[in-house]
């Protein structure tokens, strides 16, 4: 895949988890449009292959980042927040057992 693919790619990648990251919460999808949208801009005319594969992968970085450790909370009271897990983040709870099953 050439270059442009590939920035592209990384392009719509981040904008697809701001999608699903901050659903329901205008001001920080705004933002978060706005901030991708500047640092894309502002490394638009980079030339050197070695730099863009370098800002390729930060962005990937920064893309598994925000789809795997940002959760979203909503203040619904003076000292209360909720808190809305988005179903990727959700694991079973299963009991840790530190000791092996004996085979009878």
């Amino acid at each position: 895949m050439g270059t442009r693919l590939k920035v592209l790619s990384a392009f719509k990648a981040l904008h697809r988890t701001r999608m699903a990251v901050f659903k329901d919460d205008g001001a920080a999808l705004t933002a978060a449009r706005l901030k991708i949208n500047e640092e894309f801009r502002k490394n638009r005319n980079e030339t050197s292959e070695e730099n863009i594969k370098k800002m390729i992968k930060m962005g990937s970085d920064v893309e598994a980042v925000l789809r795997e450790s940002v959760l979203q909370m909503e203040h619904v009271g003076d000292n209360k927040l909720l808190l809305r897990p988005r179903e990727s983040l959700l694991l079973e709870n299963v009991p840790y057992c530190d000791q092996p099953k004996k085979k009878s």
